[in-house]
């Protein structure tokens, strides 16, 4: 049998978000806010991601994340390369950006920013068990978990049906260390 190639896994993951009701939606998000806010909890800072479109995850998780935490970063995407970042201080902060997101209006920080969070909460379209993280393909995330300390959960946000067995891995890829899934929580990855 052919493995799936990303492209595959993309184009599949992307037209199954596309046919999820909105009613589910809801219900997804809220259950991926308690369980965020419970990781969050008693952190100094974490990094998140505000999210768009069919992405797992609203608006709400932010607001949860951000009654938890001391500071919730969320990343200003600048030319291909590590992600810079910025506060998220609420939904009034936000503006619309380039490649269609949201980005904070308030001072821009480098990347290594990333580097004094306890948890960094990542996007993306699937996650395997072994923590393979795959995402739109641009590479924004793979140049920046390289910066996030050691030891530190990266934490890939899914549907349920997102996490699955193995994806492909490219040398470049860096991984997750857990998915946070709207029924199972967070999940521990094994790094085999």
């Amino acid at each position: 049998m052919t493995p799936i190639s990303k492209q595959e896994w993309r184009s599949r993951i992307l037209a199954s978000r596309r046919t999820v009701e909105a009613d589910v939606r809801v219900a997804e998000s809220l259950k991926l806010c308690h369980a965020a806010a419970d990781s969050a909890r008693r952190t100094t800072a974490v990094a998140a991601y505000v999210p768009v479109g069919s992405e797992p995850g609203s608006l709400d998780l932010l607001d949860a994340l951000r009654r938890e935490s001391n500071e919730v970063l969320v990343p200003v995407a600048r030319e291909p390369g590590p992600l810079h970042w910025a506060e998220y201080t609420g939904r009034d902060s936000l503006r619309s950006a380039r490649y269609g997101l949201l980005e904070p209006t308030g001072e821009i920080l480098d990347p290594g920013s990333v580097s004094r969070c306890d948890v960094v909460f990542v996007p993306a379209l699937a996650v395997d068990l072994r923590g393979v993280r795959l995402g739109r393909g641009a590479g924004f995330y793979d140049r920046t978990l390289d910066l996030v300390g050691p030891g530190v959960p990266i934490v890939a946000v899914v549907r349920d049906g997102e996490l699955v067995d193995e994806l492909p891995e490219e040398p470049h890829d860096r991984r997750a260390t857990h998915a946070l899934t709207p029924s199972r929580g967070l999940v521990t990855l094994s790094k085999e």
